[in-house]
């Protein structure tokens, strides 16, 4: 069976570091609003003002708990 490429076949609860890297997500899933500090090739990008159920379509390797505000962060992998 294929997978659409567009369609999460796997998804996992972030925990906010700001050392400890996760497997590269292809996007990350905000459950509630604030700011995203994630690490997207290796630099520090902030999202702020990111809205409750946003999908932000990044492939990132760690969401940094300095001034990530966000909630509910899930990574999303396809």
């Amino acid at each position: 069976m294929s997978r659409n490429a567009s369609v999460a076949w796997r998804a996992v609860a972030i925990t906010p570091s700001d050392s400890v890297n996760f497997e590269r997500c292809t996007g990350i899933y905000v459950g509630g609003t604030g700011t995203v500090v994630a690490i997207v090739n290796g630099s520090a990008v902030t999202f702020t003002n990111v809205g409750s159920g946003t999908i932000l379509p990044i492939s990132a390797t760690r969401v940094n708990s300095t001034s990530t505000t966000a909630t509910n962060l899930v990574a999303l992998y396809n």
